[in-house]
């Protein structure tokens, strides 16, 4: 089973996981949880997340050398401390700000697909990543990152999800927390590439002597730390912008390449997708007030972020003991919720194992609850940027899909690979195709399509 793990987590499923409510397991010394109905999940997550709060120690040994003590991993006095600083600068209060900036970068993309012309081959995983990159640097930290360090930034991430270790065998056998882990040769490199980006972003702004009023550099550098009274220093300001670059572009940049991937494969979807745009639109570039009558738009969104959970493995330890369903959860335990699974739960969805938008759609019968649904996760340490993300993925697949289909390049097998994120693979090679406009099918007319959970 580890090394199955090690591998690929998406591998150790069997066919009864996406069956069962609540499982335990062992993993060398550790014993394991699995909450895999809303019950169990509502519990670990939400109403006793005080007993669940802390990521487990896996999660935080590989994300350490990239994101220190960052939101993310955090836990305690120094994530609630530093949520209050970074929530309010991505609320959806600041989206009226944000979107305008957030399509004329998508458009820029366009532009490149345009210039590319008919029948281009593009990797479609990276063309989305280096856009939310930048989406997020202009956004987020008030700079455009310009397409070489984009590219940096992609890669390094990517290069760290490679080689970062997909278990951790110490904490597995009971070993203590201070135990030095070893990691791959190249990985501080990875990292390295990532932090002389977000270093000169920090540098430039000392320089200039500019907090850009309500970016996040800048209101990281105004922030106090409520229990010493001073200031954070750099190596805090970069933890935290490093957070939030990952969340905000690897996430999104995964989730718009998975809605390629399944548009390709099924043009019945797509076309309605289509039509949509033409009616909503009528050709203009979409805005934020668009967004709320892009209805399908959204529901290809929420489908494939079903189907295809950026976080697909949710890890908590267990801080003392518990109890779930009246079964002992002894202190130190891992408690997973695993979307892979419970998002494509038998007894929670319908045709579980298809791509059909329609679910999500008003009158269709999308989720039991909302505790089966988590590609954000749910309860307290729901992802800050949730709106953000959102947006930035609607509007993006809007402005594109305005102009293009893509499709998946002849011969080419997509594999999920589950590293800290869900990838369709190390790329996905689409070709691009020029479109027109179509008419809107009725909801109903729309054919489903499979998507296994065992690939």
């Amino acid at each position: 089973m580890i090394r199955r793990a090690r591998r690929n987590f998406l591998e150790i499923w069997t066919e009864k996981a996406f069956l069962a409510q609540f499982m335990q397991t062992q993993l060398l010394a550790r014993k394991v949880f699995i909450c895999n109905f809303p019950d169990t999940v509502q519990y670990a997550f939400s109403t006793h997340n005080a007993s669940f709060e802390r990521k487990s120690p896996q999660m935080r040994h590989a994300l350490e050398p990239l994101l220190g003590d960052g939101l993310f991993i955090s836990d305690g006095e120094i994530w609630r401390r530093r949520r209050k600083v970074v929530a309010p600068i991505i609320h959806v209060s600041r989206l009226g700000e944000f979107a305008p900036v957030m399509v004329d970068t998508i458009l820029e993309a366009r532009d490149r697909w345009e210039a590319a012309g008919e029948g281009a081959e593009i990797d479609a995983l990276a063309e989305m990543a280096e856009l939310t990159a930048e989406i997020i640097c202009r956004t987020i930290f008030g700079r455009q990152l310009g397409g070489e360090h984009a590219r940096e930034v992609v890669e390094g991430f990517s290069d760290y999800q490679r080689l970062v270790g997909q278990t951790d065998a110490i904490s597995l056998l009971g070993l203590p927390d201070w135990l030095p882990r070893f990691h791959r040769p190249g990985l501080r490199k990875s990292k390295d590439r990532i932090h002389r980006v977000l270093d000169g972003i920090i540098a430039d702004y000392r320089r200039r002597g500019d907090t850009a009023e309500g970016s996040v550099i800048g209101r990281l550098l105004d922030a106090v730390d409520e229990e010493t009274g001073h200031p954070l220093d750099d190596e805090a300001i970069r933890n935290e912008a490093a957070v939030i670059f990952m969340a905000g572009h690897e996430t999104t940049a995964n989730t718009l390449a998975w809605a390629w991937y399944l548009l390709s494969q099924a043009p019945e979807v797509e076309e309605k997708l289509h039509g949509e745009l033409d009616e909503v639109l009528g050709g203009a570039a979409p805005s934020l007030a668009d967004v709320p009558r892009l209805r399908y738009t959204r529901a290809v969104i929420d489908e494939t972020l079903r189907l295809y959970p950026p976080v697909p493995i949710l890890a908590r330890e267990a801080l003392e003991d518990e109890s779930i369903r009246n079964r002992p959860v002894p202190k130190g335990s891992l408690v997973m919720v695993v979307p892979w699974l419970i998002h494509r739960h038998k007894l929670l969805w319908e045709k579980p194992d298809h791509f059909w938008p329609e679910r999500f759609m008003p009158g269709g019968p999308g989720a039991k609850s909302k505790f089966s649904y988590v590609p954000f996760a749910i309860g307290p340490r729901i992802c800050a940027g949730l709106s953000f993300g959102q947006t930035e993925a609607i509007l993006s697949l809007a402005t594109l899909a305005q102009r293009f289909s893509l499709r998946l390049r002849p011969g080419h097998r997509v594999e999920p690979v589950c590293r800290l994120t869900l990838r369709p693979g190390e790329s996905l090679p689409m070709i691009l195709h020029r479109r027109g406009p179509v008419a809107a099918r009725a909801p109903g007319a729309v054919p489903v399509r499979i998507c296994p959970h065992m690939h």
